[in-house]
């Protein structure tokens, strides 16, 4: 990852040539421009951390150079260099957003003390803001929890894909069976875990919105475009971005996510030049994409870059040992959060728990165990805690294992969406609350299955 990044504009020769010098051997990255428009192209296409900016330039002066950059990113800090000994022009270069500036002429030894401070607050309101975005502990790899062959597959597979910076991934795996789980665990166990960590649901934004959310747009590019806003790939700029449900993605932005994966480059709609940035991008999806791409709802050359490293994690009724494992522990973190003391179940649970279809995988049996957690006043978990379909063995949500080759995905899916709709009375926002998808994305399935 590439080191801080400083923008010069300064129109006399000699002391951009100087300034240069003494900034790139303190180990920052330096772009340079004699005049304010080549600066402000510069900026455009560079993710700039810090601007120095002559007071006094030709044509374009500093301080609309420094209006413009506000607008485009109001939180660049912009350091006004002035050899004038009128402080007025400095002072309303301050009032208009400059960070700090220096009287020309100024010692080395203060520039590259100015230049740091400039810099250490950039990284903190950087940090602030991405702790505001985040609200996740960091996840070590040890959170995927179980003993089953098919999860240890799992956890050696994030051990070697987080040493890989770079790698795009694609987890796959039914609804709630953790796939924001180990994209936490890949990040937070790689080179890139002291940097932004940055999750989208795809379905759950708007088409039209949707490319906006990820590229952001220039002032005025459309109707409410009143002012510049970042989008999440330069928010992620450094880290790693999540797009989740990617299935849901219509056809017309798949090319523009793949541009960004293949050339780390993208633009801002109403932009008119590339902005560099480097970020990891991880997919996930609960839908069969082989599928997709058959049937054209999805472009092949995406999903084979996307799938360069691929994680495929096993639903829960195929890893019955881990089972009670899990139960153990969502025990202990409910126990603790509802001040209770549950600490075991009694055998009939057990079986019932072992035998139960899981159609919601550990999602379902992390409500199921915190319900019980609620409504159990003894230190022993009984099977009267756990909800009806449960005590009934799952007999009216079981969904028939088919033979290969004989019932597609689609077939099997459309199935399982009309059994939980049973199970719930056709409560739509609780059928999607256990197939962990939103509603927005039930609605679409809905459709497609032409299910009144």
């Amino acid at each position: 990852m590439e080191n801080e990044k400083i923008l010069i504009i300064e129109d006399n020769d000699d002391l951009l040539f100087t300034i240069s010098k003494v900034l790139k051997k303190e180990g920052y990255g330096i772009f340079t421009s004699t005049t304010g428009e080549e600066g402000i192209s510069l900026f455009q296409s560079e993710l700039i951390d810090l601007v120095l900016l002559d007071l006094k330039l030709p044509k374009m002066g500093g301080i609309d150079v420094l209006i413009r950059m506000k607008e485009m990113d109001p939180d660049i800090l912009i350091l006004m260099m002035s050899a004038l000994t009128d402080a007025k022009p400095a002072i309303e270069a301050m009032k208009k957003g400059a960070y700090d500036y220096l009287m020309k002429p100024f010692e080395l030894d203060e520039l590259k003390l100015v230049v740091k401070k400039a810099l250490e607050t950039h990284k903190l309101k950087r940090e602030v803001a991405r702790f505001k975005r985040e609200h996740e502990h960091r996840y070590p790899n040890d959170a995927i929890y179980g003993e089953s062959p098919a999860i240890k597959e799992v956890r050696d597979l994030i051990k070697i894909v987080a040493e890989t910076p770079k790698t795009s991934v694609l987890i796959q795996g039914e609804s709630g069976t953790g796939k924001e789980l180990v994209a936490n665990a890949i990040h937070y166990n790689g080179h890139r875990a002291d940097k932004p960590f940055i999750k989208l649901n795809c379905s759950a934004i708007p088409d039209n919105l949707l490319e906006s959310e990820l590229f952001g747009h220039e002032k005025g590019a459309f109707t409410d475009a009143k002012t510049m806003k970042k989008g999440l790939f330069e928010l992620a700029n450094g880290g790693t971005i999540f797009l989740d449900e990617i299935s849901s993605m219509k056809l017309n932005l798949q090319p523009k996510i793949l541009r960004v994966i293949e050339s780390q480059t993208f633009r801002r709609i109403g932009g008119v030049s590339d902005i560099k940035i480097d970020v990891r991008v991880m997919a996930a999806t609960n839908t069969d994409l082989n599928e997709l791409v058959r049937n054209k709802e999805f472009r092949d050359d995406l999903f084979y870059r996307l799938k360069v490293m691929e994680i495929i994690i096993p639903p829960l009724r195929e890893r019955r040992e881990d089972i009670l494992l899990l139960t153990k522990f969502f025990l202990q973190e409910y126990n603790k959060e509802f001040n209770r003391n549950v600490h075991k179940i009694d055998s009939k649970t057990a079986e019932l728990l072992l035998s139960y279809p899981w159609p919601g995988n550990i999602r379902e049996l992390k409500n199921v165990i915190e319900r019980a957690v609620i409504l159990c006043k003894d230190s022993v978990l009984t099977s009267e805690y756990l909800p009806l379909e449960l005590r009934n063995g799952g007999e009216q949500i079981i969904t028939p294992k088919p033979s290969i080759g004989k019932v597609s995905l689609h077939e099997m899916e459309k199935h399982h969406i009309l059994e939980i709709l049973k199970l719930v009375n056709g409560n739509k926002s609780q059928a999607a609350r256990i197939l962990d998808i939103s509603r927005s994305t039930l609605r679409e399935k809905l459709k497609s299955y032409k299910i009144n």
